[in-house]
């Protein structure tokens, strides 16, 4: 017997009888979790695809939850807990991007052996991808088209359109904070996508004049600043990645494919934060 054996032989608490109780397992639900890789070809590399896409969207889910819960943070000026969650945020986004490493690692030809099963199923269609765009400010309402056929999903996304981006949520802030800010932008439509206002690149300019009288602010327009950082490094890999898998070839939801994820690469979700590095 090695000298590790003998150690763990040591562990005499180590619970074994589990009759009556729950297992790992059981709590992570890992039968479901991993019996969840329907392959619809004998290809080896579609189990890589459908395990980067599914990661990926767990990590997505973690994103939204964390989201949420730092814009009624802020909103309630609870900002400590907010920067921990957006922190967490850009540490999940890391994660995120790392995956297309792993995925890039498929080759065109691979690709084309299952390629086709896929239909018009696209990642273009994620819900949860779209409900991070609009929680961001991106609010893009004809998408909403694509999710028709589940009720329920609908309603998710016309709530999420309709409320007030972690963007809205820190205007919001600098007015709390006695900064001038135009007041139609406190009211404003939140469906529509927010394009910026020459009151907030006032009121951001002062709070990263005066550091310390706006520690809080400050704070928020950095971590801000984090994400959208992590989500343009996130959109330039899913580009690349997909330009290296199959060029400039349609996507299978329709979508010109690179050409589309080029073009979203030009959107800015807080553009004042941005041009204050110019401006200061």
């Amino acid at each position: 017997m090695s000298e590790l054996q003998e150690k763990l032989k040591g562990e005499k608490g180590i619970h074994t009888d589990f009759e009556n109780e729950m297992t790992y397992g059981e709590y992570l639900s890992l039968d479901q979790i991993l019996e969840s890789q329907k392959l619809l070809s004998d290809h080896h590399d579609e189990m890589l695809f459908i395990i980067i896409h599914q990661v990926s969207e767990l990590w997505m889910k973690l994103i939204l939850h964390e989201m949420k819960s730092a814009i009624i943070a802020i909103k309630q000026n609870k900002m400590q807990p907010a920067f921990k969650m957006l922190s967490r945020v850009s540490k999940i986004q890391t994660q995120i991007i790392q995956a297309w490493d792993v995925l890039a690692t498929m080759t065109p030809s691979e690709y084309l052996e299952f390629r086709h099963k896929l239909g018009k199923a696209s990642g273009f269609q994620s819900y949860q991808y779209r409900q991070i765009e609009f929680a961001l400010g991106y609010k893009t309402k004809h998408i909403l088209k694509i999710y028709q056929k589940d009720l329920e999903l609908t309603k998710t996304l016309e709530q999420a359109l309709n409320s007030p981006s972690i963007y809205d949520v820190a205007i919001q802030a600098l007015a709390r904070e006695g900064l001038p800010i135009n007041k139609d932008l406190l009211t404003r439509d939140f469906s529509i996508t927010y394009s910026g206002d020459e009151s907030v690149a006032a009121a951001w300019k002062q709070v990263y004049l005066n550091v310390d009288r706006y520690w809080n602010l400050y704070q928020l327009g950095e971590k801000l600043v984090d994400i959208e950082d992590w989500l343009q490094q996130w959109r330039f890999r899913h580009m690349k990645t997909v330009e290296r898998i199959i060029g400039f070839k349609v996507g299978t939801g329709g979508s010109s494919g690179v050409n589309y994820l080029k073009k979203v690469l030009d959107h800015r979700f807080f553009p004042e934060l941005w041009d204050l590095r110019t401006s200061l």
